[in-house]
């Protein structure tokens, strides 16, 4: 990777707001990724998330809840230590934008009514951070300094 590249990946602005958002948002995250993996939380696990996202058209259901669940998980873990935080977003908000679309779009916004209003949230907050990085206290700054000698611009 090369010092610009590392750099603009990594490089953030964004104070302690990030923080504020990161955290929660990727445990929250994490948390719904355990639900799919391991069965945490109440969750179905693999085997039962991928037959239930098999029934409603994402085949092949066990990949798909892997991925899914592995977006969520890890990249939930990521948002929350602010560890390649623009990466780690992004792909939560396809994660985000694929549950909205395959999932709750037809049930209208509130989720009393199963509907994309959590989910559009997630996304929002994952667009959001994917565009101004892990802020002030993220490893992200830790992994700019040791890789490239010198201290992020915050």
């Amino acid at each position: 990777m090369n010092n610009q590249f590392a750099q603009t990946l990594l490089q953030s602005s964004a104070g302690f707001a990030a923080l504020v958002l990161r955290v929660p948002v990727g445990l929250v995250l994490a948390a719904h990724g355990a639900q799919k993996l391991f069965g945490w939380f109440g969750g179905y696990g693999l085997e039962g998330t991928g037959q239930w996202m098999a029934s409603i058209g994402l085949e092949p259901g066990y990949l798909m809840a892997l991925l899914a669940g592995s977006a969520e998980f890890f990249g939930g873990l990521a948002l929350a230590l602010g560890l390649l935080t623009r990466p780690a977003a992004l792909v939560n908000a396809v994660a985000m934008l694929v549950a909205i679309f395959a999932v709750h779009i037809g049930n209208g916004l509130f989720m009393s009514n199963n509907g994309y209003e959590y989910a559009l949230t997630l996304f929002v907050v994952s667009v959001a951070l994917a565009i101004q990085g892990g802020g002030r206290l993220a490893l992200d700054n830790v992994l700019l300094e040791r890789g490239h000698g010198q201290r992020a611009a915050i």
